[in-house]
Formats: structure tokens, sequence, C-alpha cells
């Protein structure tokens, strides 16, 4: 097959990558740059980073890209997980590396597309590794309250309390598991990450960062078109598989709003307006993760008419 870069034989083949918030127009991106690839005579594969769009039973909450919005491009990593198993960011990586291989294989280009940072962080940087915490451990920390915690890191790894909110206990909890169980801070197992593949290809990104004006109101309409295109019926099915509430699937935006609406909790008005607000609020922090949080020479763009050749520039050359 004819490439643009050789990427089987090349030593860091390309990949690219598309980020930002929802409703962003990520995956309209990235099937147009696949179709550029195209008609290079390349080939580009779009591969799913969203946490939400792994999972099978969340085709319409997820807003998962439709056979016609796909024009033909091979898709991968979309509705891979059935609901009843979590899918965590260590686990999608794995399948993620496993994919890219495949598809510098046989000399295409993957392109990743999605908002989920800790899936990117974990794929391109590596994942910290911790070993498992002490069960007594863990119980016991997990049993102090948020205040006696925050007292304890601030003895046993101050230089993490210090950049945690005292109120914050989820990380303070896993913070101060991990110095009890292991004797080391979560900096220092951090600073021995593992798996990442940043520095085995070429890393061409792109985050989409609109207006956030138009970002909400865009957040807002998708919504109501969901729940007319199928969303109901898609939490009912995932409601009748009884599966554990704790599941990211079952926690996932827009299924406890219609949960509350099919139980009659809520009428459609307000489940439309929690599903918004929900919404809004999920985009409003991936905005400021990817303004902050990638490495700053990563291009970003807040136009709605950016320039996918000059953006994509080394990617797409001849």
């Amino acid at each position: 097959m004819s490439t643009l870069h050789s990427p089987e034989s090349a030593e860091h083949p390309p990949l690219a990558l598309i980020a930002g918030p929802t409703a962003s127009g990520k995956s309209d991106c990235a099937v147009r740059l696949a179709l550029m690839l195209k008609a290079q005579g390349g080939e580009g594969v779009i591969i799913n980073a969203d946490s939400a769009q792994v999972y099978a039973d969340l085709a319409v909450l997820s807003a998962r890209p439709s056979a016609e919005e796909m024009q033909g491009i091979e898709h991968r990593l979309f509705g891979e997980w059935d609901g009843a198993e979590a899918c965590s960011a260590a686990d999608w990586a794995v399948r993620a590396r496993e994919v890219i291989a495949e598809v510098h294989r046989r000399g295409a280009v993957p392109i990743l597309v999605g908002g989920t940072g800790l899936y990117l962080r974990t794929l391109l940087d590596g994942i910290a590794p911790v070993p498992p915490i002490d069960p007594a451990v863990r119980d016991a920390v997990r049993a102090m309250p948020v205040e006696q915690a925050y007292a304890a890191l601030q003895a046993e790894d101050p230089a993490r309390a210090a950049l945690l909110s005292p109120g914050d206990t989820t990380r303070i909890a896993r913070a101060l598991e991990v110095v009890r169980s292991t004797g080391r801070s979560l900096a220092e197992w951090q600073a021995d990450r593992v798996g990442g593949i940043a520095g085995s290809v070429e890393l061409h990104p792109l985050i989409l960062l609109p207006p956030r004006d138009w970002l909400y109101e865009r957040c807002d309409r998708r919504f109501a078109l969901m729940l007319d295109h199928g969303a109901l019926a898609e939490v009912e099915a995932l409601l009748a598989r009884q599966l554990d509430p704790a599941l990211p699937v079952m926690r996932a935006i827009g299924v406890p709003e219609i949960a509350a609406l099919l139980s009659g909790e809520i009428d459609r008005a307000e489940a439309e307006s929690r599903g918004a607000q929900a919404t809004r609020n999920y985009a409003k922090r991936q905005y400021t993760w990817f303004r902050n949080q990638p490495p700053q020479d990563w291009p970003r763009t807040e136009s709605f008419d950016y320039d996918m050749e000059a953006e994509f520039a080394s990617l797409l050359r001849v």
C-alpha cells in the first residue's frame, strides 16, 4: 500500500492526536484528517480515546459516531467494553498500544481522538507502577474522616498534601494509602512511570478549544437531541441489566438524569436541564485541563475555521 511516511519501517512512526472538550468537533476533525490522508494515497485509522465511548451500552449518550459520520473511515476502540466491566486508563492504554502498533505495521497512520486526559496521559507518559495496596491499610485509611487523613498526609507526605485541597477525600486517601502501604510517596512512584509511547512515535497533536459560549450552547442542543433520538431506550436497557451503580457506565453523563426521568422522580424538562448542565460542567473541566495540562508546544486552536492542512502540515507532507 502506498503511504506518506512508510511508518512500518520508520524509527518513530507518526501518531496524530486530536483532543479537546466534549462537543468541540473532534470526531469531525479526525474524519477530515483521515480523508485528507486517503486523498494523498495514505490511510488513517481513528482510535477512540474517550472514556464513555468505549462502552457498548452508550452509543447515544456518548455521541459515538454513526456509520454515516464515519464516512468509510475505520474506527477502533469504540463500544469495545461491555458496561459490566470498568475500563480503567491502564486497561484502555494496553489496548490502544496494541491497536496503534497494528495500524503502524500495515503502514497506516493512527489518529487518536478523545477528551479523556487521563487516558492520553497514561498512553503517552506511562503509568506509575504502584504495587497493590495492602487491604488492611486501605480499609483503615478509607475509614478516616477527611480532616484526620489530611493531617496524617501532611505529616507523612507533606509535598503531596500541599498540592491537594483539604476536602479532596479521594486524592488524599489515595496518597496516604500509597505512602503507608509502600513506604514511598505517590510522587516517587510517578517518577518511575512505565509503558509510555511518547518517545517511540512522532506525535502530531491538535487541541480544539472553541469559544466557550458556542461550546456550551452545543452541549445543550446535543443533549436535547439525544433525548429525542434513543437515549431513553438506551438507559432503559442499561437499567434492565441491574448493574452495580458504582460502575462508570452507570455514572456516565445522562444516565442518572434519564434514570430519574424513567422512574418518575423528575419530568422531561428537568431531565433535559440536569443533563445539559452536567454536560456543560464536564466540558468546562475538560476545557481547563486541555488549556493548561498538555505541553505548551502542542498546537491549540480557538477558531471554528482552522486550516487542517496548516495544522497537520508535517503529517500531510508529500
